[in-house]
């Protein structure tokens, strides 16, 4: 895990390593982008409201139960900015949300793990800071769910071959 906590914005970095999937399996199931839910464990629902799923400048609804809200239940809008198939990158925005993050910015990658038949998978955020949370916790937030994530991946690619 990286971290910077010491900036005016908040930047983190968190990683899995995906043992017996390859980067070309997973890349299929990370840009599925208006269903979410499917593989990320706090996330009650993920849908699309606007666009295409995959293509740039599509919005999709994620509500869930991972960061606190001013609600009983946290939601964001979130706008993807860019997929890159080569290079295996998809970036996204929080365009609204009841969370409490301004100029969320976020990426997400699957990388060829060279030494080992698997992959790693790569997320990284800038958000200003939160009101109301640490750091250090949403790092580990985002650290855990990547890792129950990646659990999910290689379960649904292991059901498929």
């Amino acid at each position: 895990m990286e971290q910077d906590s010491s900036s005016e914005r908040w930047e983190g970095k968190v990683s899995a390593k995906l043992k017996s999937t390859t980067a070309e399996q997973a890349w299929p199931l990370v840009k599925d982008f208006f269903n979410l839910h499917k593989r990320f464990p706090t996330l009650a629902t993920c849908y699309g409201i606007h666009g295409t799923n995959g293509e740039p400048g599509c919005i999709r609804y994620c509500a869930g139960s991972s960061i606190r809200s001013n609600g009983s239940v946290s939601w964001s809008k979130e706008k993807l900015v860019a997929v890159d198939d080569v290079d295996r990158i998809l970036k996204y925005v929080i365009v609204d949300c009841n969370i409490g993050f301004n100029s969320y910015e976020s990426s997400i990658r699957v990388l060829k793990d060279d030494g080992l038949e698997g992959c790693l998978m790569e997320w990284s955020f800038a958000v200003d800071p939160v009101e109301g949370l640490v750091f250090e916790d949403l790092v580990q937030k985002y650290h855990l769910g990547l890792q129950r994530m990646a659990e999910k991946i290689e379960d649904e690619i292991s059901v498929l071959n």
